[in-house]
């Protein structure tokens, strides 16, 4: 994996970010106190091909009965308080105050996307990621309640597939990605399909934002 340490002395703007994602970079920080963020492009990159999600038949019946209410980039800062959260196997966070700062701007300016689960009027789930043409670069998520996060997948990818996006970043691959179909591929094939989908149209409204589940199955189907 290949990092390169940012000093920050000249502020990083949400353009140079989005230059950056352009390139197959994504920074990140050491710690939620750490000031600074550093730059890393993995030799391996995690991706999770939009035509390939598995669906397991649990959670299709979960979705199906639309056990959450589903809100599309309604509370930014309430899924950001929640990845930044403690969760079993991740009992630190790196989202520090300057990943805050950038990732609110490219929410401001429309590159920046929510996900969100909620449950009796309280945000229980969610993940955010950042947009660029065809390509959406997911950060991060949380789960407050079983599948809260797994039924917010489900909705992002169903919505990506709508919106006519043809390549989900995840970073890496993790355990839990993996269940869905997340594969880990060589920076070089990264680059391939990245340079393809920058050179796509998308929009990332052009599915309903009160979707029910079924619809979304329909579409995952």
């Amino acid at each position: 994996m290949a990092g390169y340490k940012d000093d920050i002395v000249l502020e990083i703007t949400p353009q140079v970010l989005l230059k950056a994602y352009a390139c197959g970079l994504f920074p990140m920080a050491e710690s939620a106190d750490d000031p600074g963020l550093f730059w890393l492009e993995p030799e391996k990159r995690g991706i999770l091909p939009l035509d390939a999600f598995y669906l397991p038949k649990r959670l299709r019946r979960t979705i199906r009965q639309d056990v959450f209410e589903i809100r599309i980039s309604t509370d930014f800062q309430g899924v950001v308080d929640g990845c930044s959260h403690p969760m079993p196997g991740r009992e630190k966070t790196w989202i520090n105050r300057e990943i805050r700062r950038l990732y609110s701007e490219l929410f401001e300016m429309g590159h920046c996307h929510t996900v969100e689960a909620w449950q009796d009027g309280e945000l229980v789930g969610g993940l955010y990621g950042v947009s660029l043409n065809g390509v959406f670069f997911g950060e991060s998520m949380f789960t407050f309640r079983t599948d809260a996060s797994k039924v917010c997948l489900a909705h992002l990818v169903a919505r990506l597939i709508a919106g006519g996006y043809s390549l989900l970043d995840t970073q890496f691959v993790t355990d839990h990605l993996s269940k869905f179909g997340t594969l880990e591929i060589p920076q070089e094939d990264y680059n391939m399909r990245l340079s393809d989908a920058l050179q796509q149209e998308s929009d990332f409204y052009r599915f309903a934002s009160n979707a029910s589940g079924q619809d979304i199955l329909d579409i995952l189907d």
